[in-house]
């Protein structure tokens, strides 16, 4: 298994200088943002394409300190019921797929979105309960008029490019949040192109085990983003896990983001990553640093320093010798 890092956290520094960064720190792989919400500061695949030896050297860049390019990503909402603002998500998306291509990268990674309660929506509308009875009205037309039938287009298109992997990140908010949600998407599309990037901090919050979760996913697990939330106990028993204040208002938030290590502790990850051993994932986790209490680079560290202590680098042994 190989340590990576989603470089938006990043994005202030030029590329060449982020990479030699993380290949000082013995990082081995890099997730770069291709558009949607995590920008394209370091990867412009509307440039690139125009391009050719520009691709050619961003490959070289990677490989010359020693990495690989795990993923693309382009978090998005390409269900948004604006229309320009879906254009917009979309078109990062496929751009993002065609520069996979070019690069010879099989997985892109994004949201699977949330559309609005109807044809003339404004904005998004993510159904939380069944009651009263407008919210399953809401959920058939999100799924079956919106949802679904994008998907199914998109995958095929991704398809054609060489893209076989698009990783959903479960994250509340849209329609797929969850690992019953991330399968019924999969399997209303083609049952095997859509697949999880899958980040345990959303998960938590929601009181979903990861270990459980990972194991119940298996081989849908397309990609790992190593991230980790603090439950604040205190306003949680107050006021449950559903949050809307501003996540700088950490001391009065029901969770908040942060650097793995300092949300769960060591048992907690080494069971996570034992977990993806045994269902076969030994790909890379990319970490995502989005804590709020320390500087992007000192949590960035602490969390590599972590995940090396964590992470099983070798190959699983074909036999075992006392058996």
């Amino acid at each position: 298994m190989k340590l990576g890092v989603f470089t938006a956290i990043l994005a202030n520094e030029p590329l060449e200088q982020a990479v030699k960064y993380l290949a000082s720190l013995g990082v081995e792989s890099v997730e770069l943002g291709c558009g949607g919400y995590p920008g394209n500061s370091h990867c412009n695949p509307a440039e690139l394409l125009k391009d050719e030896s520009k691709i050619k050297d961003l490959r070289k860049l990677v490989s010359d300190n020693g990495m690989i390019i795990s993923a693309l990503s382009c978090h998005g909402n390409p269900v948004h019921p604006n229309k320009e603002e879906a254009g917009a998500f979309r078109g990062d998306f496929e751009n993002a797929v065609l520069l996979a291509e070019k690069l010879g990268i099989d997985t892109v990674i994004t949201f699977s979105g949330c559309p609005g309660d109807s044809e003339g929506a404004k904005y998004p509308n993510w159904v939380t309960c069944p009651w009263p009875g407008d919210f399953l009205d809401i959920l058939d037309y999100q799924w079956n008029g919106v949802l679904i039938p994008y998907w199914k287009k998109t995958a095929e298109f991704a398809k054609n490019h060489g893209v076989t992997k698009i990783a959903l990140e479960m994250h509340p908010g849209f329609c797929a949040y969850n690992p019953e949600t991330l399968l019924k998407l999969r399997n209303a599309v083609d049952g095997i192109t859509i697949g999880a990037n899958f980040d345990p901090s959303h998960l938590f919050w929601q009181g979903i085990d990861p270990v459980k979760a990972i194991r119940d996913l298996g081989p849908v697990i397309q990609h790992f983003h190593a991230k980790d939330v603090k439950i604040d106990e205190y306003n949680t028993i107050a006021n449950g896990v559903l949050d809307v204040k501003h996540y700088t208002d950490e001391i009065n938030r029901s969770w908040v983001f942060r650097s793995v290590g300092y949300g769960h502790n060591m048992q907690t990850w080494r069971e996570i990553i034992s977990a993806l051993r045994l269902i076969g994932y030994d790909f890379v986790m990319s970490i995502e640093h989005e804590d709020s209490l320390m500087t992007p680079k000192e949590g960035l560290e602490k969390a590599v320093y972590f995940l090396k202590q964590a992470i099983i680098n070798e190959p699983k042994p074909t036999e075992i010798s006392w058996a």
